[in-house]
């Protein structure tokens, strides 16, 4: 659907609020991303950025004033979760809540990241019998994994460049860990960067020598600005297939829609408004 096919949405009282919470927002591309699902699916809803640095108020303004759901980013995704009424298990086993859902003034806390990342793989590859390593061991590593984890014969390793948070992280997933240094002579068919490495201004860096990627490898970023990082441009350039951040974000942000609307998710147009905005970025 063009964009000029879209009716500009009419906003009264019936008209739902959902947001993105963080600290700072002005770079999230949650606010297109969503607005461009309501339109499509003719939701009555409108989605717009808070800067929030108090968390506390926050939860308690989402109650107050009817904000029908959000989404939490850096650096609330833990801290938030004492402030709301329910926690999700797979939310709780991970950590973080990235999600919101107001049910009349009583909140609940999910985490989509995992899902999203799940998916934006499975979009391009199969995952049982296949074998994983994920590159971090923060938030995003956690929320990963634990979603690859819970992936039928999907074996999953962990590396890390301090290594003592890789291997706590890898025994609280029950994963494997392999240190840095012996990638190179480990086999495995996937490699997930979740670390910042790459990320816009630093973009002439990797999280991992060229020498480890193999044209057998698919590879694949949660980096999404810049959209192909130099770890994904030197897989590319070796024969390998690579996935780019957006596939994690978008698939994150359709689970989001469908647990505030109960609707499909316009996946499709979700990810294209992402694309076309990071292109005219």
């Amino acid at each position: 659907m063009a964009q000029t096919d879209l009716q500009p949405i009419t906003v009264d009282t019936a008209t739902r609020v959902f947001g993105v919470i963080g600290h700072p927002v002005f770079h999230s591309k949650s606010p297109v991303m969503h607005n461009r699902a309501f339109a499509v699916t003719g939701y009555p809803a409108i989605y717009a950025a808070f800067d929030v640095t108090d968390i506390e108020p926050a939860a308690e303004g989402i109650r107050a004033l009817g904000i029908c759901g959000a989404s939490v980013t850096i650096p609330h995704k833990t801290t938030v979760m004492k402030h709301l009424d329910a926690i999700d298990d797979q939310a709780r086993k991970i950590g973080a809540v990235n999600t919101i859902v107001n049910n009349k003034g009583w909140l609940k806390g999910y985490n989509t990241d995992s899902y999203g990342a799940v998916h934006a793989l499975l979009d391009q590859t199969g995952l049982s019998g296949k074998t994983v390593m994920i590159i971090g061991a923060g938030g995003a590593a956690r929320a990963v994994g634990h979603g690859l984890c819970e992936h039928p014969g999907t074996r999953v390793f962990l590396t890390n460049r301090t290594e003592k948070h890789g291997l706590i992280l890898a025994q609280d997933l029950d994963a494997g860990f392999v240190p840095l240094e012996k990638l190179e002579t480990t086999d495995f068919d996937i490699l997930v960067n979740t670390t910042p490495v790459g990320m816009y201004p630093h973009t002439d860096e990797m999280p991992v020598p060229e020498s480890v990627l193999r044209p057998e490898m698919v590879i694949m970023d949660i980096v999404y600005n810049p959209l192909e990082t130099k770890l994904l441009y030197t897989a590319r350039t070796r024969g390998c297939k690579v996935i780019d951040g957006v596939g994690m974000f978008v698939y994150q942000g359709a689970r989001q829609f469908a647990l505030w609307t109960a609707l499909e998710p316009p996946v499709a147009q979700m990810r294209q408004v992402v694309y076309d905005t990071l292109n005219n970025y």
